[in-house]
């Protein structure tokens, strides 16, 4: 069980952030969320705190993550850990077949269509259906999902978040990801914090809690994160306190 007490601040940190519901709030469509100047400023100090120790780590694509924070670029982690870019600017890519995603984007497409509300997101090399805006249809996304994995034969998997279901290739997340940086300068040595909201966050709690770090559950629900805030503006009001300590 999550304890709602966050952790004493320390300046030998490194920061692993989940961004929608997490750093900045959710809204109906992906592509309404907006990042202001106030997370900017807010991005960039903790970059100076912890020395360039600082990594996003998002269900979005890492081309996606650039747009929200443009001009600036950080080190992130995109489509759950799928692609992954470092400190230094490199991409890492597993290697996955394009083509039969692209077979089940269509399908999906067609599916979305038929069922108002609905909307797919193509990440690329992943694939979000999206049920905020019609909630009523969320056994038919996950099953649709499903029938599209089990077509794709293994190679790609299902995974549940907050009003979306996603298909992506199988034997990435985002837990892998952090460890990956935790492996890299200039994380390497710090104790990691890992904050998100999302169930697909969890792998990223479980790699963190081994790793001695420290884990925060963003919201309600079942989670192996050792600490809880309400809402992501309690999120950035922790995090500006740990920038002004640590400046």
């Amino acid at each position: 069980m999550a304890d709602a007490a966050l952790p004493p601040f320390a300046a030998h940190w490194a920061f692993f952030l989940d961004i929608d519901g997490t750093l900045l709030d959710l809204e109906d469509r992906p592509d309404a969320v907006r990042a202001g100047q106030d997370v900017r400023r807010l991005l960039e100090a903790l970059e100076r705190g912890t020395g360039g120790a600082l990594a996003l780590i998002s269900g979005r694509a890492v081309a996606d993550i650039d747009r929200l924070f443009a001009p600036r670029r950080f080190p992130a982690a995109g489509q759950h850990g799928v692609e992954r870019r470092d400190r230094a600017g490199r991409l890492h890519q597993d290697g996955f077949p394009a083509a039969p995603l692209r077979s089940a984007a269509r399908r999906l497409g067609e599916f979305a269509s038929l069922h108002q509300g609905l909307l797919l997101e193509d990440k690329g090399h992943s694939l979000a259906l999206h049920y905020r805006l019609a909630p009523r249809f969320e056994d038919e996304a996950l099953a649709a999902l499903r029938a599209a994995a089990a077509r794709l034969g293994g190679e790609y998997e299902v995974m549940q978040g907050k009003m979306v279901v996603e298909l992506k290739p199988a034997g990435r997340d985002k837990g892998q990801a952090i460890a990956e940086f935790m492996r890299e300068p200039p994380f390497a040595g710090r104790t990691p914090v890992f904050i998100g909201d999302d169930r697909t966050d969890e792998y990223g709690f479980g790699v963190v809690n081994r790793l001695g770090g420290h884990t925060v559950k963003v919201g309600a629900g079942p989670s192996g994160a050792r600490h809880r805030v309400a809402a992501a503006a309690a999120v950035r009001a922790w995090l500006s306190q740990w920038a002004a300590c640590h400046a």
